[in-house]
């Protein structure tokens, strides 16, 4: 059995809910909040069965693609202790990171 977490963005996370339900799998979805742009992230975390891994792993590449964005210039006065950037800059989010756990035992009480 594995244990998958799935951190993706939020715009991806409720059609990927929706997705993992219709095919049958259950998750446990928690609001994160991630690095650089602080931006918000859904954490799914989904147990399965060594067999469906693959196929759990290509859902989440279909719902949940990189795109890029545009972030406005920060102004050192509005944060003072992040790093300082002067002009429009062009970065990509989305997309998921995700890792895969062997799990010795479940149990569902």
């Amino acid at each position: 059995m594995k244990m998958m977490i799935a951190i993706v963005h939020d715009h991806d996370a409720h059609i990927l809910l929706d997705v993992l339900n219709k095919e049958g799998f259950k998750a446990t979805k928690m609001a994160s909040t991630g690095g650089f742009l602080r931006e918000g992230n859904t954490t799914f975390i989904i147990g399965t069965d060594n067999q469906h891994v693959e196929q759990l792993l290509d859902i989440i590449k279909e719902n949940c693609k990189s795109r890029k964005k545009t972030i406005a210039p920060m102004s050192p006065i509005a944060n003072s202790l992040e790093s300082y950037y002067s002009f429009p800059m062009q970065v990509q989010i989305g997309g998921a990171t995700v890792f895969i756990i062997d799990v010795e035992q479940f149990l569902k009480i």
